[in-house]
């Protein structure tokens, strides 16, 4: 029988796992497995040449029980409502876990940017604004970049809906530039995130991290500054990365630097000079320390889990890893830091941003760095003493803590009427 892949059903799946450990009622698994609110648009765009496009998108608010919701904005060519209600309900976990006033929520357009100019994105992006205007706001719901979408997305986002509202409201979005309510720190935040949670849990997995070895699938945004912060900061030698195209291992170790300018050069981090040149597949089953998925979902399967050989897994990407894999890889003695836990960095100086863009008053980057790595320790500490007591496995356990933040939530609220 083929593993379940769907995304959605995943998600319910370690719903359902959580509130079997936290002896959970039928009717509060029902509220927790349903969305709260779906919205999809289907919107037409004028093209350079003229012609007209009907796009299809959606926004997804899955529980707000804790706070206005949260959650980015993707432009892919495979987006699908289920994809969008899984990464909503993901959300809602995520910012739990991190404990930030918020709830989860997540949209997405089915389209390749790739394949559109610049203006046409701006005005993708501003009609799918208008058309979502009616259920976002800062004290609503609060989208941010996710795949494909970026500062200047956001910047569109924000102006799109302060035309229709009439006045400026930069708190509307997170990820913005700098230059209309942007944070520091926001640009790295979720590759930093991860390290930070990786930092905190090397001990308990047995790692030194100034002698480990990293593996990096997905050298985008997130898995690139994840290399460097994991070279920099932790002092750990990167010895494979990867892109869409293929991957590379060098067992002394990448100069980051020259590899960046490699890729900028060729597009692909493919046969850089004095590297093996290696697939994605054969990235994840290399003999490292740590291994940091950070491209897509559905990576680590029951068809490769038993084939990993890193000590610790942190999961940069949303969804890297299946239920079926989780299983093997907590009985072969893999520590997995889940998604909900180790990319929950994003969304904490989303959060920052939020709130400065509330009070009108910005930090310094070493103060959104501060409190970012407070946030992300006290995460994992509240979390690894479950995983400890109910013996299993830390995704599961971080589900076990904000699932059970959620169901207080609603509690506290009630029904209504």
């Amino acid at each position: 029988m083929a593993e379940q892949l769907d995304q959605f059903e995943i998600a319910v799946a370690q719903i359902k796992k959580a509130a079997k450990i936290l002896n959970l009622d039928a009717g509060m698994v029902e509220i927790l497995t349903h969305p709260k609110r779906e919205l999809t648009v289907n919107f037409p765009v004028r093209m350079d040449d003229d012609s007209v496009r009907v796009f299809t998108g959606y926004r997804v608010q899955y529980n707000y029980s804790r706070g206005p919701c949260k959650g980015g904005v993707r432009y892919h060519p495979k987006v699908t409502l289920n994809e969008v209600r899984a990464l909503a309900a993901w959300m809602t976990w995520k910012t739990a876990v991190v404990n930030l006033p918020f709830g989860g929520a997540k949209g997405g357009i089915i389209v390749d940017p790739k394949k559109l100019s610049r203006n046409e994105l701006e005005r993708l992006t501003r009609r799918y604004t208008s058309e979502i205007s009616i259920i976002i706001g800062p004290e609503k719901d609060i989208p941010a970049p996710d795949v494909y979408t970026d500062s200047q997305t956001m910047a569109w986002m924000m102006d799109t809906y302060s035309m229709i509202k009439g006045y400026s409201v930069p708190g509307v979005v997170t990820g913005k530039p700098l230059s209309v309510g942007g944070s520091e720190g926001r640009s790295d935040a979720t590759a930093r995130g991860a390290m930070y949670v990786a930092k905190a849990a090397a001990k308990t997995a047995g790692i030194d991290t100034k002698k480990a070895t990293v593996a990096v699938q997905g050298y985008g945004n997130a898995g690139s500054i994840g290399a460097r912060l994991f070279h920099s900061d932790l002092g750990a030698r990167v010895v494979a990365v990867s892109d869409s195209r293929g991957g590379i291992y060098l067992k002394e170790g990448i100069d980051l630097q020259k590899l960046d300018a490699h890729k900028a050069k060729s597009g692909s981090v493919i046969n850089f000079p004095g590297s093996r040149n290696i697939s994605n597949e054969e990235l994840l089953t290399l003999d490292v320390d740590i291994l940091v998925p950070a491209a897509l979902e559905n990576q680590i399967t029951e068809k490769n889990a038993s084939l990993i050989k890193a000590k610790m897994v942190v999961e940069e990407a949303n969804g890297p890893t299946t239920p079926a894999a989780d299983e093997i890889l907590f009985k072969n003695g893999v520590f997995l830091l889940p998604d909900v836990l180790a990319n929950a960095g994003g969304v904490t100086v989303s959060y920052f941003e939020w709130v400065q863009d509330i009070q009108s008053f910005f930090w310094s980057l070493e103060e959104v760095n501060q409190k970012l790595q407070r946030v992300m320790t006290t995460a994992y500490e509240g979390i690894l003493p479950i995983s400890k007591k109910e013996n299993i496995d830390m995704r599961t356990a971080a589900y076990v803590y904000a699932v059970k933040k959620v169901v207080d939530a609603h509690i506290a609220r009630g029904l209504w009427p």
